[in-house]
């Protein structure tokens, strides 16, 4: 989006330089005053409560909002008209028990259902406040709906990985395999791999499950709450990593055997990453996977996010060939420059409309 509308200023709640896309701090990034509370940027689901008072408090005076939410930027106020681009209707409130998940803080889940009323409202006034909505896939479309009854046209989210980035093995990933710089080439194909933040609705632990006991190799890249737990349970042939550059997050992609994703999730953005390597993918058969991986072409499905399923998934998968080149073909209608043109066209027609 920012690089869409070069210009725009970014306005947002909270914003930590260091622990997020270093891009961002070439950019004009505008921070409400509760920025200035270290607790909160450390520890923001613990604030949730404050956030609706914190969104409504963001005045911007613009002719357009392009307000990228997942639920709290389409509560931002504007002098001018507002144009949301929804990652998903709020996932704690909608969706609070695969958000939290089996393990999650008891505590923040009596919390959430005390404060659900009061959220549930502010968030579809929020939602109302809006001149047009887009959604990041279909089934997010569908969740605008039921949420809001408010009509959403579908603008898929854009692949920005290149093929051409600059590639770097990661030291760690590659001395687990067993192989040397000599013959760095012997892990192509040696591994599979997730990349996603380590939450519950996620389901990285059933995947984890899935490959315990087996010879089969698994790298998990992502950070989150529920690392430690995925660390205490893990077997030898699975690896940890986090933090890592863009050019090694290339290097796990170029040479993974295919990418797994069982999680909830409203896109599936990791599938064409892994696509534009000519990787295919195997994932839950759910949400925003079904918009883009095409069965049988760029990947597979299993029905549920179990250790059973997966593996069985894999079975398969392993009994079935996949043509690089087919897979690179599919990604390509998912560029950053489609999304761009849409993006525009939806701004330029809300300027055009009379005040």
């Amino acid at each position: 989006m920012s690089r869409a509308f070069p210009d725009a200023p970014i306005y947002t709640m909270l914003y930590d330089p260091d622990a997020t896309f270093p891009e961002f701090r070439d950019l004009d990034v505008r921070v409400a005053p509760v920025n200035r509370v270290k607790a909160i940027r450390k520890h923001h689901r613990a604030a949730l409560p404050l956030f609706p008072f914190v969104a409504n408090s963001v005045q911007i005076d613009a002719d357009v909002v392009l307000a990228s939410s997942s639920g709290w930027a389409h509560g931002f106020q504007t002098t001018g008209r507002k144009l949301i681009y929804c990652h998903s209707p709020a996932r704690w409130l909608y969706q609070g028990d695969s958000y939290l998940g089996e393990h999650g803080n008891t505590v923040a889940k009596l919390g959430l259902r005390a404060m659900a009323k009061y959220l549930t409202t502010w968030d579809r006034r929020a939602a109302l406040s809006s001149d047009r909505y887009l959604a990041n896939s279909a089934v997010i479309r569908e969740r605008i709906r039921i949420a809001y009854d408010v009509e959403a046209e579908v603008v898929f989210p854009p692949v920005t990985m290149a093929q051409a980035d600059s590639v770097k093995p990661i030291p760690e990933v590659v001395d687990w395999l067993g192989a040397d710089a000599a013959n760095i080439d012997s892990v192509d194909g040696a591994f599979y791999l997730v990349v996603s933040r380590l939450l519950p609705y996620k389901n990285v632990d059933a995947i984890v499950r899935a490959f315990a006991g087996t010879d089969r190799r698994l790298v998990v890249v992502g950070r989150g709450p529920q690392a430690e737990r995925l660390r205490a349970m893990k077997t030898p042939n699975v690896t940890m990593v986090s933090d890592i550059s863009d050019g090694e997050l290339a290097w796990l992609y170029g040479n993974c055997r295919a990418i797994l994703a069982a999680s909830y999730e409203d896109y599936g953005l990791t599938p064409l990453e892994a696509g534009i390597w000519g990787r295919p993918a195997i994932a839950l058969r759910y949400g925003g996977f079904l918009d883009t991986i095409h069965e049988g072409i760029s990947g597979m499905y299993f029905d549920e996010p179990t250790p059973g399923d997966i593996a069985e998934a894999v079975d398969r998968f392993e009994m079935t060939k996949f043509d690089s080149d087919k897979i690179r073909d599919h990604v390509k209608q998912f560029s950053e420059a489609s999304f761009s043109e849409k993006l525009h066209d939806a701004v330029n027609g809300l300027v055009a409309l009379p005040r």
